[in-house]
């Protein structure tokens, strides 16, 4: 690990100013991500700046029915927030499903937008990478792909996006919440993270000067229907494979709003409006599940260890679907499949 020097955000505008001075320096909050890089000299910060003191650990309701959760707020305070638990047992579900209790209790609400894509090359310096270096080539694509993605990928980078918690965000439809030096701004969630295209090195649209303060969840949070599934090699602690994170709303006997978001399959969290559309107005039944789950998929590219993953997320998307519709959601302390 690279020696780094180390200063205190006083608050929002200090560390935007602290930020703003020094190219080379990075936001330190619970680093579960950050210091794992540094200690593979993958990043290589001159200057670490601490914004954990920052006042950014509020969960509040907001006027038009929503929530804010402030970037600080740890992801283990997040999932047993009654708030959440109550409104929008999605999101705690997908928090829950993610690394373990200890890191849960480290990591912020914040940080967790912001982990890297994962890849064997990205982590081992020895290997070309166009995350790392850009122009020096993509190991995955010949290489041992197995846990790497199969939709949005680019000739530069078939990375995947580790989070479950932002899988469930953009099922929701939640906005982020940045300052920087031209003000605060907000951006939808779903043009938050970047597909890799030739720039691979970018992970999201969050700009190097701006810190993420808040994440803002809209009114609805399908509190009745909806499940997040996540296959993965091993019970705990491990990345997925796929993960689903479906959200109805059903009156009627018939769908009156879907959504579908896909993890472990591309550089950020994954949807497509149209599958959803063909949900909308459908009776939830197994027929129209799999319409939706081939609509969804049908851009999917496999490489040579992970076209499995493409029947994986097809029948992945057909069981969380009938979990949602059915009002049995997965249960992350359940380890057996509903």
């Amino acid at each position: 690990m690279n020696n780094f020097a180390y200063s205190r955000a006083a608050d929002v505008a200090d560390a935007v100013r602290q930020i703003a001075a020094d190219r080379n320096a990075k936001f330190i909050a619970g680093g579960t991500n950050l210091i794992d890089l540094m200690k593979y000299d993958v990043e290589r910060p001159v200057r670490l700046i601490d914004i954990t003191r920052l006042p950014l650990r509020a969960v509040e309701e907001t006027r038009d029915g929503g929530v804010r959760v402030g970037a600080l707020v740890p992801n283990s305070d997040l999932a047993y927030h009654p708030l959440i638990e109550a409104r929008y047992p999605l999101l705690a579900s997908a928090i829950l499903a993610g690394a373990s209790a200890q890191l849960r209790n480290m990591a912020s609400t914040g940080g967790n937008l912001l982990q890297r894509t994962r890849c064997l090359y990205f982590y081992d310096t020895a290997t070309p990478c166009n995350k790392r270096e850009p122009g020096s080539g993509c190991s995955a694509i010949n290489g041992i792909n197995r846990t790497n993605a199969i939709l949005g990928t680019s000739e530069a980078c078939i990375a995947t996006h580790p989070s479950d918690m932002c899988v469930a965000l953009a099922a929701l439809e939640a906005t982020v919440h940045v300052a920087g030096p031209s003000g605060e701004r907000c951006i939808d969630f779903a043009d938050f993270h970047r597909l890799p295209g030739d720039t691979p090195d970018r992970d999201t649209n969050l700009e190097s000067q701006e810190i993420i303060t808040a994440i803002e969840l809209p009114a609805k949070g399908f509190a009745e229907n909806h499940s997040y599934l996540k296959i993965r090699d091993r019970l705990s602690y491990a990345f997925a494979l796929v993960s689903v994170a479906a959200a109805l709303e059903i009156n009627g006997g018939r769908i009156r709003d879907a959504r579908l978001a896909l993890g472990g399959v591309a550089h950020k969290p994954w949807r497509d409006r149209e599958a959803e559309a063909l949900l909308q107005g459908a009776v939830p039944e197994r027929t129209v599940f799999a319409k939706a789950a081939d609509r969804l998929l049908r851009d999917a590219k496999g490489y040579a260890h992970n076209a499995f993953k493409i029947d994986l997320a097809r029948r992945a998307i057909i069981r969380t679907l009938a979990q949602a519709a059915n009002a049995t959601p997965q249960i992350q302390s359940v380890k057996k499949i509903r």
